[in-house]
């Protein structure tokens, strides 16, 4: 991840926090809370605001963190082995808060919020 994308990135993942602050929306802890909840929905076929393919691509995400192996081995290279897994980590954060938020929209009644190629099903 280039200088360019990262800062793209963070400024996504600031947009996003920024929408937790609002009166009307679902704050963080509100958020957080959710997500297991949004977890077993969407794999119940009960909540279609978030696709399969999403869900998978988290899940693959949270491993890659976890994982004790990388693309980037930190311990050759630990600056850039670091920034991969802080992207990976960013990437996770902004797309569960963001998720979470509109699956509490989602149970007060409303409306998911469906991403412009997500594969939704």
């Amino acid at each position: 991840m280039n200088r360019k994308q990262s800062a793209a990135a963070a400024g996504h993942a600031w947009s996003i926090y920024s929408e937790t602050l609002q009166a009307d929306a679902p704050g963080m802890t509100e958020r957080v809370r959710a997500v297991p909840r949004m977890v077993k929905s969407v794999l119940r076929g009960e909540y279609k605001g978030m696709s399969y393919k999403t869900l998978g691509m988290l899940a693959l995400g949270l491993v890659y963190i976890v994982s004790p192996l990388d693309v980037v081995p930190e311990i050759l290279l630990p600056v850039i082995g670091l920034a991969d897994d802080t992207a990976v980590a960013l990437w996770l954060a902004t797309v569960l808060v963001r998720g979470a938020g509109d699956y509490v929209r989602w149970e007060r009644g409303g409306r998911p919020r469906v991403v412009v190629g997500d594969v939704v099903g």
